[in-house]
């Protein structure tokens, strides 16, 4: 399941992060590696942004950089 599709309140643990380039770089330059764990805090009306905490700190994404992030779901 990718990020984007994590309702609030839920959490996960990243599985794989898509995308080539810099698109990846920037990603896992946030701190978004492959074995983190992330929870979804909020969701804006329209489904973008997305409001995470990643590494202890809290973390807002596009849609389009949640596409790249697959999350294998915890509770």
């Amino acid at each position: 399941m990718t990020l984007d599709k994590i309702q609030p309140g839920r959490s996960g643990r990243i599985s794989a992060i898509r995308g080539e380039g810099a698109v990846k770089r920037r990603i896992m330059d946030m701190g978004l590696t492959k074995g983190a764990s992330v929870a979804v805090r909020k969701v804006a009306p329209l489904g973008d942004p997305i409001e995470i905490t990643v590494r202890g700190y809290e973390l807002s994404l596009r849609k389009e950089e949640a596409l790249n992030i697959e999350v294998d779901i915890q509770n």
